[in-house]
């Protein structure tokens, strides 16, 4: 839209809108003392770590989960562990009228809900060419569904309500091509979820705050397998994976007071995964080789973690690091430089 110089100059009714009545002090400002927070995919991994994060903190948390009952378990021991109030409930977050219930579900037991953790989601990591309709289909109903079933529903309680917070778990894969697998449809969806939340950050405004967290590498069942992982260890700077208690602060920054000024952000946590200096030099040369090539260069790479120069050293290695170094030699001399 369009304005004149003298229209622009001219008050806005309405603005500027207060600072919201929260604690000064940084500490107090982290409590979630007295808040609903609901964490979905809070068996384990992330969502685990998230709703034990929410709790520490002194907040009430409904832990959802599809089928896997150890959120039970884990709700009964934080709400003894930390005196807050919790509640295991058994959710498919693809069925939209079972997340309508279960939120209507929610606001009966604990009175409102402040926060909405919209974490759970599924991988399968395939080239378009190779996976199968239902596969996608999948992929989709649980990746982008059930995000948007979570978000339209919360969202109407935090109309509402007047207030409401809303945090959408992505991954890394929503912001670049990752490698070594080919897997366009996951990132398609976590790149969905990602402009959702900045979508929805700006629809809502009024009446509450939208922020996503897109995770790198993280030690959990969902994480990826020996090929992806020796990759990723060579291109993140911190040189591992994350352990899921590393992740906590962020997700409780994001649904505290303290980020009472942030709403619209994707926050990457990946140990510098996606930093362009870590992954531009070898992968524009080892990516334009065959996959069988580019197998070994991987595997050597994460063996004798020289990455940039890819020697090869074999005098004093055992016959298995022999071969392997011969054979990325031969690749060496017969396709580099490109």
């Amino acid at each position: 839209m369009s304005m004149s110089v003298e229209e622009c100059q001219q008050p806005r009714a309405g603005f500027p809108k207060p600072v919201p009545d929260t604690p000064t002090n940084v500490m107090q400002q982290f409590s979630m003392k007295g808040k609903v927070i609901v964490v979905n995919g809070a068996a384990e991994g992330i969502g685990g770590a998230v709703a034990d994060a929410m709790a520490e903190a002194g907040g009430n948390v409904a832990l959802w989960y599809n089928s896997n009952p150890k959120a039970v378990e884990r709700a009964e021991n934080l709400a003894k562990e930390h005196g807050v109030k919790t509640k295991a409930y058994s959710v498919n977050q693809i069925d939209a009228a079972a997340v309508e219930k279960a939120v209507k579900q929610v606001v009966e037991d604990f009175g409102r809900i402040d926060c909405f953790v919209a974490n759970a989601g599924t991988g399968d990591s395939k080239p378009l060419l190779d996976q199968t309709l239902d596969s996608y289909n999948n992929l989709m109903r649980v990746n982008v569904d059930g995000p948007v079933y979570c978000a339209k529903y919360a969202g109407e309680v935090f109309k509402k309500q007047g207030f409401g917070n809303l945090i959408l778990t992505s991954s890394i894969s929503a912001h670049i091509v990752n490698v070594p697998i080919d897997q366009p449809i996951y990132n398609g969806t976590k790149a969905f979820v990602s402009h959702l939340g900045k979508s929805l950050a700006r629809e809502w405004r009024e009446f509450a705050r939208v922020n996503v967290v897109s995770p790198g590498f993280f030690d959990t069942k969902m994480g990826a397998g020996p090929q992806v992982i020796n990759e990723g260890l060579r291109m993140i700077p911190l040189g591992r994976q994350g352990n899921v208690k590393e992740i906590k602060g962020l997700f409780l920054y994001l649904g505290s007071d303290a980020s009472s000024y942030m709403t619209g952000s994707d926050c990457i946590i990946d140990g510098g995964y996606v930093l362009p200096q870590y992954g531009s030099t070898i992968p524009s040369l080892v990516l334009k080789l065959p996959a069988e090539l580019r197998s070994i260069i991987y595997h050597f790479a994460a063996i004798f973690k020289e990455p940039v120069n890819l020697k090869v050293w074999v005098e004093g290695r055992s016959s298995a690091y022999s071969a392997l170094a011969l054979a990325c030699h031969q690749v060496c001399e017969d396709h580099l430089p490109i």
